[in-house]
């Protein structure tokens, strides 16, 4: 990997590690064990009141695993360790399908299935999530649970003629007519949503498991991701697309542009294929600095189709500013870049941040005020992308 002289600000890998430790993980830690019920509660709101009988999600569970697994693995604190496999117990006895295969979308708060859907997004993160947990431990369980994914992922949703992956379906595998990970997403088969975690998950896979087939698959998802889904003229990511992958969707997410532009980078890296993408992966980059504002965050996205730009700021967003500036400053050489990534990190610090209750609000809005309506931790509302974001500053600045 294309390395620069220079090194990250040291306070840069201080104020992650102590961010990790201090605010995000320990709030997990004291207020989502579910000690009545068994795993993780369900939803903390913005305003830190624990939902007790709120719905149980796959995608939350499976960033609990990644996330205490991965700090596990930099930090040693026993304390994660102990998180992760609470996690790994619950999702191995509540989330798996024994029958048909696969994994819930959701749980009841008592961990009866919910919604039995198979959601593609979903196995992809267990998948990403196993995968380090295996990595953290050595869980034989895990890693053979993993690869099962991965081989009912090629089995039932590799578009073998069209190419891709098809988005959910029944519980016994069966089409759906509702394919939506959510009720603000275009209703199609095919979305970069799923192939940009499907992407990732390979990539982790692939480092403990580098099967034949899996590397092809990998291999391939970089192709299409420079193919089919970075669209050739803007450098954004088309975000929704038919079977036949005629895209879908007016929207342009500039999170997902800068999130996209690092983990193409690394999936093409664990493949030893990394110079293939560095141009592409700099076209995305720079393509997300259109929703750069002038205090060093990234707003959420803007849609075309009705001339509407939405300026909040959403925490998941920053944290990826963050990371793709890095990475893009790597691949570069060019100090803005890095530039950039600090003035993200201290908005993040100053704005993000819940120095008195502990983690991260979902947004900032537009006008500044901060968004205590939407949840603290919940469905979407997890500990990975923060998480990930404070490893990630550590690990690069061990690199240099």
């Amino acid at each position: 990997m294309t390395r620069t002289p220079e090194h990250l600000p040291a306070e840069m890998k201080t104020d992650a590690l102590e961010e990790l430790n201090r605010d995000i993980l320990p709030f997990w830690i004291k207020r989502m064990p579910d000690d009545k019920e068994g795993g993780f509660y369900g939803r903390i709101d913005g305003k830190n009141n624990i939902i007790a009988g709120a719905p149980k999600g796959a995608i939350l569970n499976a960033r609990i695993l990644w996330s205490f697994s991965a700090a596990y693995i930099t930090v040693k604190d026993p304390m994660y360790l102990e998180m992760a496999t609470r996690a790994r117990n619950y999702i191995f006895s509540h989330f798996f399908d024994e029958k048909f295969g696969g994994t819930y979308w959701c749980l009841r708060s008592n961990g009866e299935p919910l919604e039995t859907k198979k959601q593609i997004y979903s196995l992809a993160f267990f998948i990403y999530a196993l995968s380090w947990h295996y990595m953290a431990t050595g869980d034989r369980e895990s890693i053979e649970r993993a690869v099962s994914l991965f081989k009912l992922i090629e089995k039932h949703s590799f578009d073998r003629g069209l190419n891709g992956y098809l988005e959910a379906f029944d519980r016994e595998w069966g089409e759906l007519s509702d394919l939506r990970l959510s009720a603000k997403d275009a209703n199609e088969k095919k979305t970069m949503n799923t192939h940009l975690h499907i992407l990732e998950a390979y990539t982790s896979l692939y480092r403990i498991w580098p099967d034949a087939k899996l590397k092809k698959q990998l291999r391939n998802m970089v192709h299409i991701f420079a193919e089919k889904i970075v669209d050739p003229v803007t450098s954004h990511l088309n975000l929704f697309f038919d079977e036949n992958w005629n895209c879908r969707s007016t929207i342009v997410s500039y999170g997902h542009d800068i999130e996209a532009s690092w983990l193409l980078y690394e999936a093409a890296a664990a493949l030893g294929e990394e110079d293939t993408v560095k141009d592409i992966s700099l076209r995305i980059a720079s393509a997300a600095m259109e929703g750069l504002a002038d205090d060093g965050s990234l707003i959420y996205e803007r849609d075309d189709a009705i001339k509407h730009i939405y300026r909040d700021r959403h925490w998941w967003v920053q944290a990826e500013a963050v990371v793709g500036f890095i990475n893009a400053w790597e691949l570069s050489g060019e100090r803005s870049w890095l530039d950039r990534a600090v003035k993200a990190f201290n908005y993040i610090k100053t704005h993000l941040v819940d120095h008195v209750n502990g983690e991260w609000y979902w947004s900032i809005r537009a006008n500044g005020i901060v968004n205590t309506y939407d949840d603290k931790a919940g469905f979407w509302k997890c500990p990975y992308h923060n998480t990930r974001m404070c490893l990630e500053i550590m690990a690069r600045s061990k690199e240099h």
